[in-house]
Order: structure tokens, then C-alpha cells, then sequence
């Protein structure tokens, strides 16, 4: 790793990303309202979880995605809403831990989320019969 890239790793530890995204997949295992300290603004009428649990205490809350290749799975946020890593790591800082970053602070985390982009997982999806009239429906 480069100077920058292990500067924005321990940016990333001091400023409490890893509060979220911690792990081998650097996220993926929790669901975190998005604009947890300060509002998220958009047009989209994704409500999040609330729409499936139909609890208040759910809206606006998502699964917190894993970091590995996130250099390569722009859009980002629920909504598809920020194209630039650098301006999603900004705008996460503040609505997330209420933290404005310097532009050479969102560089460097930027620069340290560089370094999780790695091959593909190849998966091989199992081979199934297919289903005929006489396949059997499961007892719900």
C-alpha cells in the first residue's frame, strides 16, 4: 500500500467507519439507518426496511454494504444517487458520524478504499431440473 492508502486506513479507523463497516467483507453483516446523525436528502421514496417490517422505527434503514470492490459498484447509496467514491465518502462522514472531512481526508480514505478492489467471486450456481407439472409444491 502507498503512504496515502495506509493514511486513509487509519482515517478511516479514527473517524468510526469501522463502527459500520468492519470485517472480512468490510460491511455486509448490519442494517444501519442511512442519515443516522444528520438527514439524508433525496427524491427517492425508498423507505427501507420499514417497508417489509412495517415498524417506524425502520424507515430509512438498510443493509450496510460490504466495501470489498467498491471502486467498481458506482452508483452508490440506496438510491443511485452519488456517481463519485470521494463525494459518497464525504457526504457518509456527515450524515453517518457528523464529521466534516478535509478534501485531503475523503483522499485518503478514498485512496485506502482503492485497496479493497480485488478479483470478482466467480459463483457457480448449481444445476436443477427443471420444474414440470408433476413437481412437487411445497406445504405452506
Amino acid at each position: 500500500m502507498t503512504a496515502e492508502q495506509v493514511e486513509g486506513y487509519a482515517l478511516f479507523k479514527q473517524k468510526g467507519c469501522t463502527a459500520c463497516h468492519s470485517g472480512p467483507l468490510a460491511g455486509g453483516q448490519m442494517y444501519q439507518k442511512m442519515g443516522l446523525v444528520k438527514e439524508f436528502k433525496t427524491d427517492n421514496p425508498d423507505i427501507g426496511r420499514k417497508a417489509i417490517t412495517g415498524n417506524d422505527f425502520d424507515k430509512y434503514v438498510f443493509k450496510v454494504p460490504t466495501l470489498r470492490n467498491v471502486e467498481l459498484t458506482y452508483p452508490y447509496f440506496h438510491d443511485g444517487s452519488e456517481w463519485d467514491l470521494q463525494k459518497a465518502v464525504e457526504i457518509m462522514a456527515d450524515i453517518q458520524l457528523g464529521q466534516t472531512l478535509t478534501p485531503q481526508e475523503s483522499k485518503k480514505i478514498t485512496a485506502f478504499l482503492t485497496t479493497l478492489t480485488g478479483e470478482q467471486p466467480q459463483v457457480t450456481l448449481p444445476h436443477l431440473p427443471p420444474s414440470t407439472h408433476g413437481t412437487a409444491r411445497p406445504q405452506i
